[in-house]
């Protein structure tokens, strides 16, 4: 592995941790949406229900995994987003280092998110169980009282179903990441160039709230695009844990027709609210930190 890739792993890994730090609580209730559509009312009731049922604490449930899940997610997707840039650039007949398109960058992202989903899964999983135990006990689609941490619920996938049941909601993760991510680099680079073309300058140099900006944009049109996606995968993952789940076509037939259509929709609101400082921290984070390095390193 260069120089090139590690300081794009490490920096991918930095802007993961900052991603999850500023935005969990409204993840958690993301997932709660998502998977108990019917038991609230909307963004502000499941944010105060889960502070009263089970405190402030209960909003950061899933923490672990979900730094765990997004160090690995993020540092594993810039790094092969660096690469997937280099197979554009082969693809294209272009020169090693020359500067891409901002379709062309979307395109790398996209490609990049592929490898990305099969870090993310496993951790992804765990973090769906911890964030919506509680609703899964109250429902009794599980056994009450029994304490609910990353290693009992990972014992437990293990027991019930070996190793690939860390893999469940695989096929709908991919499915999920690569439009997602498309949305995500493509937003994200032609935001910063916008920026770049009003203030005049390069897109390295158009400042810090403009950066965050141009992040939490690219998270909003993933978002946007990929969330009924989303909400079929968490389904998936959480209600394996009760047995045997339908597939992603299946689940997904079934939400609409039992439900309708809206229920795909439960939890953008904390979706779109998050997205801004969660992914504006990502890559603030992600682009300080990989050009301190590029410094340090001479690169």
């Amino acid at each position: 592995m260069g120089i090139q890739a590690v300081i794009d792993f490490t920096a991918g890994a930095v802007g993961g941790t900052a991603c999850v730090l500023s935005g969990q609580p409204f993840d958690t209730t993301k997932v709660k949406m998502q998977t108990f559509p019917n038991v609230y009312r909307g963004f502000i009731h499941c944010f105060t229900s889960t502070i009263s049922q089970v405190g402030i604490r209960g909003l950061y449930k899933g923490t672990t995994p979900a730094l765990i899940a997004n160090i690995s997610e993020n540092a594993v997707l810039f790094l092969s987003y660096g690469l997937c840039q280099d197979v554009v650039r082969f693809v294209s007949n272009m020169d090693k280092g020359a500067n891409l398109s901002d379709i062309q960058k979307a395109s790398a992202g996209s490609f990049a998110s592929i490898f990305s989903a099969m870090a993310i899964c496993p951790t992804e999983l765990v973090k769906c169980r911890l964030q919506a135990m509680h609703e899964m006990e109250a429902s009794g689609k599980v056994a009450t009282g029994q304490r609910s941490t990353v290693w009992t619920v990972a014992k437990t996938v293990l027991k019930t179903n070996g190793p690939l049941g860390f893999y469940q909601g695989l096929s709908s993760t991919i499915v999920r990441e690569i439009p997602g991510y498309f949305c995500f680099f493509g937003a994200y680079e032609l935001c910063r160039s916008k920026f770049a073309e009003y203030k005049g300058t390069d897109k390295d140099n158009i400042g810090i709230l403009p950066l965050m900006f141009s992040g939490g944009f690219g998270g909003a049109c993933l978002w946007m695009v990929v969330y009924p996606i989303d909400c079929v995968k968490s389904r998936i993952q959480v209600y394996s844990l009760a047995g045997r789940q339908a597939g992603f076509r299946k689940t997904l037939m079934g939400i609409i027709r039992t439900e309708g259509f809206a229920a795909l929709y439960s939890g953008l609101t904390p979706t779109m609210i998050r997205t801004f400082p969660a992914n504006g921290a990502l890559f603030l984070a992600y682009e300080v930190s990989r050009k301190f390095m590029m410094e340090k390193v001479g690169a």
